[in-house]
């Protein structure tokens, strides 16, 4: 739970890099450090993946001892994977409230890259106590009052439409695979190994709608075709969006389950 908590707070603290990019003009820089934060999430995902491997082991041995014992090691396991899911949401709501902080980090990050030239440098200088502390001094937190500025006219229906249905998948992909492996123990390793089923279509959604989308709005303010007020906006829905697909997930979780174990049957047959 506290891997997917930090995990889904990291990706949605990329969601500053784009805001980051128009402030200081430099947009490919926040992209690199935006890549970075993916990175970091993935890295994460690396131990998150395999702990949810374990689960269903033990869920999976644990229903082999009988008929009842299957129905209550069912209901167990969807409890715990819907309270990993509710972690991500935890997460992703914590995310949207530190993107000030975020944005902080992401303006402090380009200047260092530019003085140093090196990213690996300027990420070395988190381990100076000094920057330490005057990161821990300018950590911003959002101000209520200011979120009437954001208009949600500003940004396409589209894409937050598109946005809440891509992290809702991308939420549930791998807890679903792992679930599917205990619908279906003959297609267990075929199912665990097939979260791309799920995920492949948030993915393909997100590269034909939500990134282009965001950003040719993120281009049009760095031109002077919108204001940065409107980027803002963006950055504001698109967490907010988030935040209401990660709550999405948990409807998607059985029938996503079902269709993966479908689709490892289809492949083993």
């Amino acid at each position: 739970m506290v891997l997917n908590l930090i995990l889904q707070t990291l990706t949605i603290g990329a969601y500053a890099a784009r805001l980051a990019g128009v402030q200081m003009l430099r947009i490919a820089t926040s992209i690199s450090l935006f890549n970075l934060f993916v990175t970091a999430s993935r890295f994460a995902n690396l131990f998150y993946s395999p702990m949810l491997g374990s689960i269903s082991d033990r869920a999976s041995a644990f229903a082999r001892r009988g008929p009842a014992w299957t129905v209550l090691a069912e209901h167990q396991y969807d409890h715990q994977m819907r309270l990993i899911i509710f972690a991500g949401t935890i997460g992703t709501a914590i995310g949207a409230l530190m993107l000030p902080t975020f944005l902080m980090l992401f303006r402090r990050g380009i200047a260092a890259f530019e003085r140093l030239r090196s990213l690996p440098r300027a990420i070395l200088r988190v381990a100076n106590v000094g920057v330490v502390l005057d990161i821990g001094r300018s950590v911003q937190t959002p101000r209520p009052a200011e979120w009437r500025r954001f208009k949600v006219a500003h940004v396409p229906f589209k894409l937050i439409a598109a946005n809440i249905i891509v992290t809702a998948v991308y939420a549930v992909g791998v807890v679903a695979a792992a679930y599917a492996s205990l619908l279906d123990p003959h297609a267990a390793r075929t199912a665990i190994l097939a979260s791309g089923l799920v995920n492949g279509i948030a993915t393909i959604s997100f590269t034909l709608i939500v990134d282009p989308t965001s950003a040719f709005i993120t281009d049009q303010a760095v031109r002077g075709e919108r204001p940065v007020e409107e980027v803002k906006s963006l950055v504001f829905y698109l967490s907010l969006s988030a935040i209401v697909g990660t709550l999405l997930s948990q409807a998607l979780l059985y029938p996503a389950a079902l269709f993966i174990a479908w689709g490892a049957n289809l492949i083993n047959r």
